[in-house]
């Protein structure tokens, strides 16, 4: 997952990305709640890891205004502030979750991940188009320009996750939870083995490739830039 952890203290924000980091997700770390609502209005995150006490706009008033402006991604507050009605408050300035300090990493990444899992709240889409690259989901069909691409089904929810993330990079942890519902590494090559698949019917029969490997974080479903 790409998580974006608003933290201004060095050491709970070093804490928590090495072991982000460590599980298989991205982190960017921002410590000014100003500066990460401009970053959450320019990137697309899976989850948000909030403190409440922040320079410039405090997290509630960052999770306000980021909801304000129909970005609905899934957010918890990390922080020391403990009162029930401060747990309230947060939950209602649009919190999914909160978690006081001094926590349990382990206690942090499960909640982290259950929220990643949560299904988004948004119109669902039957059709989705990368570069000349369609995919209707409710014929379960794929075209790239005029030729028809017969995908297995393992490899037509592959693509699925990747059309709904074009332009993002996708880890391999988020493949493993979305397409084979793993939320554990497996130790296997089954991500690169499917990849290879998809890219060989996508991608090598045409001029331009849209899948991209890209190497130590995961793979981009793009059209050339």
């Amino acid at each position: 997952m790409h998580i974006l952890l608003v933290e201004d203290d060095p050491s709970t924000a070093t804490y928590a990305t090495n072991g982000f980091t460590q599980a298989g997700h991205v982190v960017d770390v921002i410590e000014d709640g100003k500066e990460a609502m401009i970053q959450c209005m320019q990137t697309q995150y899976d989850v948000l890891v909030v403190d409440r006490m922040l320079p410039s706009m405090d997290g509630l008033s960052l999770l306000k205004a980021i909801r304000a402006a129909g970005i609905k991604t899934p957010a918890i507050f990390l922080t020391a502030v403990s009162g029930v009605d401060d747990r309230v408050a947060g939950l209602e300035a649009g919190g999914d979750d909160y978690l006081t300090k001094p926590f349990a990493f382990s206690e942090l990444l499960a909640r982290v991940n259950a929220l990643g899992r949560r299904p988004a709240e948004s119109v669902e889409q039957t059709n989705m188009q990368v570069a000349d690259l369609h995919m209707d989901l409710l014929k379960r069909t794929v075209k790239r320009g005029d030729v028809d691409i017969d995908l297995q089904p393992r490899e037509f929810v592959l693509l699925e996750v990747l059309m709904r993330n074009a332009g993002r990079v996708v880890s391999k942890t988020m493949l493993l939870e979305q397409v084979w519902d793993f939320h554990f590494d497996p130790k296997t090559s089954v991500v690169e083995t499917h990849i290879s698949r998809l890219r060989g019917k996508i991608d090598k029969p045409f001029e331009v490739p849209l899948l991209h490997t890209i190497r130590n974080i995961g793979y981009s479903l793009h059209a050339p830039r």
